[in-house]
């Protein structure tokens, strides 16, 4: 999964990868766009929390914006609303996830974050 989320995030421009505090993420300049990192025992868990599911689950968040994330967060399993910003959403991640669908998500959540500047790039090179 980690590989898939990867080839998406690394051709955004100027978009890197580093170890996170638990799994990985991917950022642009001082933000991160798109973090996985497995839920499980033994590490405080906002999936765990919100969905009340105990077993170990990988886990994308990611940022969004207006309608879509209305619509997201309000869209049931495999999404759900992180506590810590209003504008992260979070999806569960399994062997029956939509790749067409990750790879929109984390594209517009780089669009949220990345500098104006970068974004027209993105839409030129797109």
């Amino acid at each position: 999964m980690v590989a898939r989320l990867a080839a998406t995030a690394l051709a955004l421009p100027e978009a890197y990868e580093e170890d996170a505090w638990t799994g990985v993420r991917w950022r642009i300049r001082a933000k991160t766009f798109a973090h996985v990192l497995v839920a499980q025992d033994g590490y405080t868990s906002a999936y765990r929390d919100v969905t009340g599911i105990a077993e170990p689950t990988t886990v994308l968040t990611f940022r969004s914006a207006g309608d879509e994330l209305l619509a997201l967060v309000h869209a049931g399993p495999p999404f759900y609303r992180p506590p810590w910003s209003p504008t992260v959403v979070g999806m569960a991640l399994d062997d029956d996830t939509d790749w067409d669908e990750v790879s929109e998500l984390v594209t517009e959540s780089y669009r949220f974050c990345a500098p104006q500047k970068l974004v027209r790039r993105l839409e030129h090179e797109g």
